[in-house]
């Protein structure tokens, strides 16, 4: 019920934004960037999403960023964070200044909503060796959702973080926050993980995954969220749910890519060669596939929405 009615809102409200056979996304969530210390899950595969980030921007990507990009649960102190990654935050801002950069807010980075925030953490950075500060991500507006129209057959996609209508990370938002801020963090570092959490939670994290579905089926509306960390890709006759997985798998991250009219799931990752030489490389897990196939209101599918 509550899935339904928060999906809903989302929608209703969300930015609009057509896009066509020209037009290439990438989207990542749940890169949990930190502020660099032991409990700071990005740190391992920070040299893999930049990688990807520098490869998707010369390759002019338009980058969307579907919720906890940055961990403001657990490091409310965001000055740290810009230094911790200063790389990182620098091909952002390339994204941001070139118009190709879209930010939603997930539960953990639930902070953007408020714009005071984001003021006053994104507009500017401080650089220590010039010891000045300058524009940084300046006019950033964070959006809860977004809808892909799609102008070869005026179908919607709607791209929200997942944390919609799952109680403990939106409804009771505000004690989760204050049990992992001043408690389940400090323990995250000996890697117990906090039990409300998806990531974990198998039962949890399939109920979120049937309740997207439940909306997707009564509204006939293709949906690419993250939240849960597991990555997902309809098969055949599956409804059209996509998850980009999230960027803090050991060794890995996962992402949807949607680029010449086609939608796919990649995986960038670590590999050594015979001469003992570390590469990263992107592989292609599941599709391409052409948008339409995955437009309900297009003929193929039958009356309970599944493919035929």
């Amino acid at each position: 019920m509550f899935t339904d009615r928060k999906l809903t809102e989302a929608y209703k409200n969300a930015r609009v934004e057509e896009f066509d056979e020209n037009s290439n996304y990438i989207f990542f969530s749940d890169v949990h960037r930190g502020n660099g210390n032991i409990t700071d899950e990005f740190t391992r595969n920070r040299n893999i999403y930049l990688h990807a980030l520098k490869y998707y921007y010369k390759n002019r990507f338009t980058y969307v960023e579907a919720g906890d990009g940055d961990e403001l649960l657990e490091y409310s102190d965001f000055t740290f964070t810009k230094n911790a990654h200063r790389e990182v935050y620098d091909v952002i801002k390339q994204f941001f200044d070139d118009d190709r950069l879209i930010k939603l807010y997930g539960n953990h980075d639930i902070a953007l909503k408020n714009p005071k925030f984001v003021k006053d953490n994104y507009y500017t950075n401080y650089d220590e060796y010039t010891e000045e500060f300058f524009d940084f991500l300046k006019g950033l507006k964070p959006i809860e959702a977004m809808v892909l129209r799609y102008k070869k057959t005026g179908q919607e996609i709607l791209t929200v973080h997942g944390h919609q209508g799952d109680a403990p990370n939106d409804q009771f938002a505000f004690f989760t926050m204050l049990s992992l801020k001043f408690f389940w963090r400090f323990l995250h570092g000996f890697g117990i993980r906090n039990p409300t959490s998806p990531v974990k939670n198998v039962a949890k994290r399939h109920k979120i995954e049937r309740n997207f579905n439940k909306w997707i089926k009564k509204n006939k509306i293709m949906l690419i969220c993250g939240h849960t960390h597991r990555f997902k890709y309809p098969k055949n006759k599956d409804l059209p749910y996509f998850n980009t997985g999230c960027c803090v798998y050991p060794t890995s991250i996962t992402g949807i890519e949607i680029t010449g009219g086609e939608v796919q799931l990649v995986r960038w990752e670590t590999k050594v060669s015979k001469k003992g030489v570390f590469t990263v490389q992107k592989n292609v897990m599941r599709g391409p596939e052409p948008i339409e196939e995955f437009d309900m209101m297009l003929e193929g599918w039958n009356k309970d929405n599944s493919k035929l």
